[in-house]
């Protein structure tokens, strides 16, 4: 039986909920959680420490004493740190555990590759310093940002008070400008359950980054991701477009 290897932010109670029930679809695939400390997101030094590559690699060691398939980082810290980071993680942790790696982040990416998107609106619950970070990384890389809503929180665990209609309004707001795609971009927001919903209404593809990591992990071990049904047009992409994710992301940067 497949077994997925999740990190979680210590602060999140949003990701695990949500993914029981996107894997209900697949009973043969289980998933498995580790965390470590990350309590507030802003580019504060403390802020950006919680992402050092050391607690995270601990968080992932333990995973493989569980004999997981695969290891995913279900976390959107890439955005305002920089791409190659999660790159760097995904090396870092494959060579302390052999097992493979993906990240939320990265499997966005993928995705926005795999349909040709340049044009991107971004919704996240963060604040104004970080969600202008994420915008000019992609920026940096070649994807436009023509659309953004964001709540300016900072504590981690408040975003998954956040209220759905609260996303859904923020959606309809950045969808207005008809972008190629949409970011739902946060692991501890409530929203991957409404993103099928919201794509028969807006008529756009919505990425939500619990359900990119997810795809990704399945997809990375043969795992059939096109079996979830009901959470988004992100499970039906062709399995053939999935690069591996070193070549087919953009290299942005951010300071750490």
């Amino acid at each position: 039986m497949p077994r997925l290897g999740i990190l979680v932010p210590s602060s999140n109670t949003a990701l695990e909920p949500l993914v029981a029930r996107m894997l209900s679809d697949v009973p043969d695939v289980t998933a498995h959680f580790s965390r470590f400390p990350v309590t507030r997101i802003d580019l504060s030094e403390g802020g950006l420490a919680q992402f050092d590559p050391t607690p995270i690699i601990l968080a992932a060691r333990l995973l493989a004493d569980a004999d997981v398939d695969v290891i995913c980082w279900n976390g959107t810290s890439a955005g305002w740190c920089g791409f190659d980071t999660d790159h760097s993680l995904c090396a870092e942790i494959e060579a302390a555990t052999s097992i493979p790696c993906v990240t939320s982040v990265l499997a966005l990416n993928d995705a926005l590759h795999t349909i040709g998107a340049r044009r991107f609106g971004l919704v996240s619950p963060y604040t104004t310093d970080v969600q202008s970070r994420i915008v000019a990384n992609y920026a940096s890389a070649g994807l436009h940002c023509v659309a953004e809503r964001h709540l300016g929180i900072s504590r981690n665990a408040d975003f998954a008070d956040v209220p759905p209609a609260t996303l859904d309004a923020m959606c309809r707001e950045a969808a207005a400008t008809r972008p190629d795609a949409l970011m739902i971009f946060c692991t501890n927001l409530k929203a991957a359950d409404r993103v099928a919903t919201l794509e028969a209404e807006l008529g756009l593809p919505i990425y939500d980054t619990i359900a990119t990591g997810i795809w990704k992990a399945l997809a990375s071990i043969g795992a059939t991701p096109e079996r979830i049904t009901g959470w988004g047009s992100l499970f039906g992409l062709p399995t053939g477009a999935r690069a591996a994710q070193a070549d087919s992301q953009p290299s942005g940067h951010g300071a750490r």
